[in-house]
């Protein structure tokens, strides 16, 4: 589950993020996004080509994207906080709201200097969650920008970083696992402060001394995306719409992207739900069984 200023139930954390006040970026982010939370602790830099959250010990901070979509391919460049990042949290994702919300998560958990970040990812499919899978990634994310992509289409949900697939959850809908696929989402974004369960299970706590803790992002992009306007009329299925070029909306993972996917899952996964005895002694969820490789 990503943040929001609470620890009450997923849909209340969403609204009360929204009840923040919220005011419009600068530069090239002004027709994409609004400041949510933490206005103070963000910068415009580079004429408005980069957008910085901080945490310190008064607050986080965060984004949400002015257009919801049903369906999307979206990249955002991101290079995470440095050094002794222990406890903190920066959270990239997709979430519907309500308490049957959908959500599509990248959450980047802090850790001690030299020790490597923890890629956690988890989907939420009408209120249900707890699909989590967790990576090192095989560079330091710290030291420059790299690319985070959420493809959601009607096929699956897929997770890329520098368009290597780390993560795939296949529709089974008709298989009666829930997946999103109705409810409009909008992309957010904030850093805050999880020392309670981020870094070997809250044993590491947030060293307040190296605040500000401060993530930047730049060259956001949703061209290949279906906006919704009108609850699941979307502008991919307007009559001005074109669907030719729209081919991301059936993409699957061909035999190189299968390669590069086993890579990086033999490589650098270490925590995969869908192996874990202890959690489900009864016996792994549904989609386990088809299909393990989520």
């Amino acid at each position: 589950m990503a943040f929001s200023p609470s620890n009450a139930s997923a849909g209340l954390q969403i609204s009360l993020l929204l009840s923040f006040f919220v005011a419009a970026f600068a530069g090239p982010f002004l027709d994409s996004f609004d400041y949510n939370w933490g206005q103070s602790n963000s910068q415009i830099l580079n004429n408005g080509d980069l957008l910085t959250l901080s945490l310190n010990n008064e607050s986080g901070s965060g984004f949400v994207s002015k257009n919801q979509y049903v369906y999307a391919k979206i990249d955002m460049n991101i290079k995470l906080v440095a050094g002794n990042s222990a406890g903190t949290v920066t959270a990239y994702y997709l979430s519907s709201q309500g308490q049957y919300h959908d959500e599509i998560d990248f959450e980047f958990l802090g850790n001690l200097s030299g020790d490597p970040y923890i890629l956690h990812t988890n989907v939420y499919g009408h209120g249900q969650g707890d699909k989590e899978q967790q990576f090192y990634l095989w560079f330091d994310p710290t030291a420059d920008f790299h690319t985070y992509t959420i493809l959601w289409n009607t096929q699956a949900i897929f997770f890329y970083v520098d368009g290597i697939p780390i993560r795939e959850f296949k529709n089974l809908e008709s298989s009666g696992i829930p997946f999103p696929s109705y409810q409009p989402m909008k992309l957010y974004s904030s850093i805050w402060d999880a020392d309670n369960w981020a870094t070997r299970g809250g044993l590491v706590k947030i060293d307040w001394t190296q605040a500000p803790f401060t993530a930047s992002y730049t060259n956001f992009n949703d061209n290949n995306a279906c906006v919704s306007y009108y609850g699941t009329i979307t502008s991919c299925n307007t009559p001005n719409s074109n669907l030719n070029n729209n081919g991301w909306l059936w993409q699957t993972l061909d035999y190189s992207d299968q390669g590069k996917l086993k890579w990086v899952q033999d490589n650098y996964m270490i925590y995969n739900y869908c192996t874990d005895s202890k959690r489900f002694p009864q016996g792994f969820p549904p989609e386990c069984y088809v299909n393990n490789k989520y």
